[in-house]
């Protein structure tokens, strides 16, 4: 697959996603060895949403990481591009707020949300920057954003180990339990391509986010990034 083939246009992304959201769960959980749970945990705890605020749960799929917070109080719209995937959620949640939204045009006024979150989503956004930006914007003032999301393994041995599950083991898993293999494909390619830790930091700060720092996750194979809206 060709860097170019990784620029797609948002309604191919949502098509992909929206054909994949019935097993989307159980693949993730399948393919990530039960890691995709312990990612969430530590994400939510990093986000610290306490009860009667309200958090953007971004590139949220079919709610698995807004329902922790809606059961502790927390106010908390899951927002995503793939109709489908919203769909799955609201079947199983029909009390969560499920809200249709491209991260590059949020459907939310300025300063909506204490805290804003987007769990392996921003990789997939065609304009990175762009996506920083709106999510600045929707932030209240001193609110807080957290990103996980793929990154660079930090023990150089292991890395090559893990491109070679990504590209090589990833896909025939993928066939296995899932109808369209080659979404799996797709973001295989795209975790690849995606900047390190450092980089990512840079892009956050770079938005206008302040106190950004990250943290790994299972050596690197997923970082968190952390940053607050200045008050100013």
């Amino acid at each position: 697959m060709s860097r170019a083939s990784l620029d797609k246009d948002p309604q191919d992304v949502a098509a992909m996603f929206d054909a994949v959201a019935h097993r989307y769960d159980r693949t993730n959980d399948v393919i990530s060895l039960g890691q995709d749970r312990a990612w969430r945990r530590a994400t939510l705890k990093a986000l610290d949403a306490q009860p009667g605020e309200t958090v953007l749960d971004l590139a949220a799929g079919t709610g698995t990481s807004s329902e922790p917070m809606a059961d502790a109080g927390v106010r908390v719209v899951a927002c995503d591009l793939s109709v489908g995937m919203l769909d799955v959620g609201k079947r199983r949640r029909p009390d969560l707020a499920f809200v249709a939204g491209d991260a590059l045009h949020l459907p939310f006024a300025d300063a909506s949300f204490d805290a804003v979150t987007m769990s392996f989503g921003l990789r997939n956004v065609k304009d990175v920057d762009a996506a920083l930006d709106e999510l600045l914007r929707v932030t209240k003032p001193g609110g807080r954003l957290v990103v996980c999301e793929f990154s660079r393994p930090t023990f150089k041995p292991f890395r090559a180990v893990y491109q070679n599950y990504l590209m090589r083991a990833l896909p025939p898993v993928a066939r296995a339990v899932s109808k369209e293999p080659d979404a799996y494909v797709y973001l295989a390619e795209s975790i690849r391509e995606w900047p390190d830790q450092h980089t990512l930091g840079l892009r956050i700060k770079h938005a206008g986010w302040e106190h950004v720092a990250y943290r790994n996750l299972s050596g690197g194979i997923v970082a968190l990034h952390r940053g607050t809206r200045p008050l100013g």
